[in-house]
């Protein structure tokens, strides 16, 4: 494998668009966030907060009814929609059609649920990204990535890349099949690691920033809220999922000064997005 490019501050500030100083909230993107189970509301409200603090106009949440009351309280600017079903998805039904789509955090391997995910993927259309549990029930399904929009963006943790493309024997071996996935299926891969590398068909980048104190629960329903929003924006899938894992990155090694490694949490990055987006200027 030729050597990856290097996704560095100068890259990103080749791709980062400054807003419009006459944008309003119609004009910053509707993001979808579709996330969460009984036990797991969490991830919905980590990735429905990081998708409205990376910019994004307008964030609505699909989740089942047990979440209403934690995400109206903990997020006031997100909306939120509810399945009719309480503890986990059944039938994704949305009042609108949004700028982008993230689906998966917390979500939950329910039958009903694998069911709603295939009849939301047969229909949609919006760009997308998938984590989590989208990528579980998918690796068990693998037919069903025929019917996303090309260029979706799949953010699997090395355990999740497994399930996705089988084992492998050494690191040009794991690669190699993740080339040949994303060629297949014509999705962007975002394999989370140390460092994150971003598999779009034969070409690979590794992220520069970042580092031990992002190994925290909830750090990459945070990432799939940012690329969400980043999508949402208008940005092309190759350059969300740059941006993306930079920002995402970027927190940790702004934060690490004053929390250190083992008092980060994936809160933290949320906090020190801001930060992230004023030390791009």
């Amino acid at each position: 494998m030729k050597e990856p490019y290097l996704i560095d501050k100068e890259e990103i500030l080749r791709l980062y668009k400054p807003r419009d100083s006459k944008a309003h909230k119609g004009t910053q993107g509707h993001a979808v966030i579709i996330a969460g189970s009984y036990g797991k509301i969490g991830a919905a409200v980590l990735a429905s907060k990081s998708c409205l603090k990376t910019g994004c106009g307008l964030v609505t949440t699909f989740i089942p009814k047990c979440g209403y009351q934690i995400l109206q309280i903990s997020i006031p600017e997100v909306m939120t929609v509810t399945d009719e079903n309480t503890n986990f998805i059944t039938n994704i039904h949305l009042p609108l059609i949004p700028q982008a789509i993230g689906i998966g955090p917390g979500l939950g391997k329910e039958l009903g649920t694998q069911k709603a995910l295939f009849e939301f993927l047969r229909v949609n259309k919006a760009p997308l990204v998938l984590d989590a549990d989208a990528l579980n029930i998918i690796s068990e399904n693998i037919s069903w990535l025929e019917l996303v929009p090309e260029d979706t963006i799949l953010t699997p943790h090395l355990k999740e890349l497994e399930r996705l493309i089988g084992k492998w024997n050494s690191e040009s071996e794991k690669f190699q099949k993740t080339i040949a996935f994303s060629e297949k299926y014509k999705v962007i891969v975002v394999m989370k690691g140390a460092p994150t590398y971003i598999i779009n068909r034969t070409s690979v980048y590794e992220n520069t920033s970042g580092n031990a104190a992002l190994a925290t629960a909830g750090s990459g329903d945070v990432l799939t809220g940012i690329l969400t929003s980043l999508l949402a924006q208008g940005y092309e899938p190759k350059y969300a999922s740059k941006i993306g894992v930079f920002l995402h990155g970027l927190t940790a090694d702004l934060a690490l000064p004053k929390f250190g490694y083992e008092s980060f949490t994936a809160s933290t990055i949320i906090k020190y997005l801001g930060k992230a987006f004023l030390s791009l200027a």
